[in-house]
């Protein structure tokens, strides 16, 4: 009940939990940094955030953007990013949708689940299911069959992600 002197319902608790969530990763002042690690940077923190939150990725499929301030701040500066590295207003818009969604996709990979007993077993029916198919129709399968379903390391997983989806933007800002 003491929530309720704070917050007059439930929709402005949410925002409340959503703006202290961003808040923690929310951008200091622009700095000289090239706009790549800077854009680096807002995603990785959208990641950690999500990760060590795992609320967060609801909270914030639950809330209108305009009404978080640390939203806002983030969303600004990676528009004044993406605008920075040439791409038009549109461009701008598409980037930071793709942003947003790839680090909610990346922060909710199941890798840094525990492996009980099921998991294990899970994982390996799994592997001997894909390393049985035929590996003259399946070579790679066959052949990645390990690695495809076994936990990954979260940082390497992680930073992977990023970049992959950033590269992918650097790459359209180079032929501007």
């Amino acid at each position: 009940m003491a929530l309720y002197w704070h917050y007059k319902n439930k929709e402005q608790l949410i925002i409340g939990m959503a703006d202290h969530l961003i808040g923690g990763f929310a951008p200091k002042p622009a700095d000289e940094r090239p706009w790549q690690e800077q854009l680096r940077d807002l995603t990785e923190g959208l990641i950690h955030t999500l990760r060590t939150h795992p609320c967060a990725k609801h909270v914030i499929e639950h809330i209108d953007a305009v009404t978080v301030p640390s939203f806002l701040a983030v969303w600004d500066q990676a528009l004044r990013l993406t605008r920075a590295a040439g791409f038009s207003v549109e461009e701008s818009c598409l980037i930071t949708q793709y942003l947003l969604h790839s680090a909610i996709a990346i922060a909710d990979a199941p890798i840094n689940q525990q492996a009980g007993e099921d998991e294990a077993q899970r994982v390996k029916r799994k592997r001997f299911d894909l390393q049985s198919l035929p590996v003259e129709s399946y070579p790679h399968l066959v052949e990645m069959a390990a690695p495809l379903v076994e936990r990954k390391d979260p940082h390497l997983y992680d930073t992977f992600g990023v970049d992959l989806v950033l590269s992918g933007i650097e790459a359209l800002a180079a032929r501007r």
